[in-house]
């Protein structure tokens, strides 16, 4: 009697455990072949074709290190590199401090309206980058656009928000950062909210300004979100393209072609897969670099 309890007693677990094992497996198993099929298998394919002379069209044949040794000494190559992280310098600092401005402003007590001011906020993200390219275009043309036409209605000269290159970048950094707010915007409230009152009660009674709250108590709190907010800014300057051709085409010229730029003109414009393959693999790489030296300095961050 004592033996059989015993079974009873152990095999209701073992029919339970095998379940909730089954069904996750289940349930990923789709997302694991659309990986395998989107990013694993393009990915093998692309790094095969960076070691080829592959056209696009016909066979191909292995030229070894060729197109990475020729990558190194493409000064169009090292042009598009500069001038991506030259955007990334700008933006995102420009996006981090604008959405933790007014996510800061939009959860303090005295805020009116703080609702629909989400929300006016938030609706440039959900537009295409096409769009919020045609639509500064609008606004910074030179011929027609709807800020020289105000400037020269007060009596001052037509700014070449196109034609000079550095002015060209400059809109084109004003532009992101209006429309990537709203998002880190809304990570930046949600973070600030899980900050524990008491903190901001206690430091009030020790005579501690707005100020110095913000320095010693909302900034190291929300240090994880700053954290990513950085790493996804970053890592979507690095690959900004629909932006910079709908608004200026990357002009004047080529000036402002960014590396994501100069790899479609190469291999969908010049016939040159292998080559712009291998550029492919060299910004995955920085990327690759850039996420793990942040998850380091975070991670130190954190461990203080």
């Amino acid at each position: 009697m004592t033996k059989r309890a015993a079974d009873v007693s152990v095999s209701p677990p073992r029919r339970r455990r095998s379940t909730y094992t089954l069904a996750p497996l289940v349930l990923i198993a789709a997302n694991v072949v659309l990986f395998a099929l989107f990013f694993v298998w393009p990915a093998v394919i692309g790094l095969v074709y960076s070691f080829t002379n592959y056209t696009g069209v016909g066979a191909f044949q292995f030229v070894g290190m060729d197109n990475y040794h020729n990558l190194f000494g493409d000064s169009a190559f090292y042009d598009a590199l500069t001038r991506t992280l030259l955007y990334t310098v700008l933006f995102v600092p420009l996006n981090f401090a604008l959405s933790l401005l007014i996510a800061n402003v939009l959860v303090s007590k005295h805020a009116k309206g703080a609702s629909v001011a989400r929300v006016v906020f938030f609706i440039p993200w959900l537009l295409s980058p096409i769009v919020v390219g045609v639509l500064w275009r609008w606004l910074f043309g030179e011929n027609f656009g709807l800020v020289n036409y105000v400037v020269e209605k007060f009596g001052g000269s037509a700014v070449p928000w196109q034609s000079n290159a550095d002015l060209s970048l400059v809109v084109v950094v004003v532009a992101a950062s209006w429309a990537w707010t709203g998002f880190s915007m809304l990570l930046f409230i949600a973070a600030i909210k899980n900050v524990p009152v008491s903190y901001y009660e206690a430091a009030s009674l020790d005579g501690a300004g707005p100020w110095r709250q913000f320095i010693s108590i909302t900034l190291p709190s929300i240090a994880p979100t700053s954290f990513i907010v950085i790493l996804l800014n970053t890592i979507n300057a690095m690959k900004e393209y629909p932006l910079f051709v709908s608004l200026n085409n990357g002009g004047p010229g080529t000036s402002n072609n960014l590396l994501v730029q100069y790899i479609y003109q190469t291999g969908f414009q010049r016939g040159q897969i292998g080559y712009a393959s291998a550029a492919s693999f060299v910004l995955m790489l920085i990327l690759m670099a850039v996420a793990i030296i942040q998850l380091v300095v975070n991670r130190r961050v954190e461990n203080r």
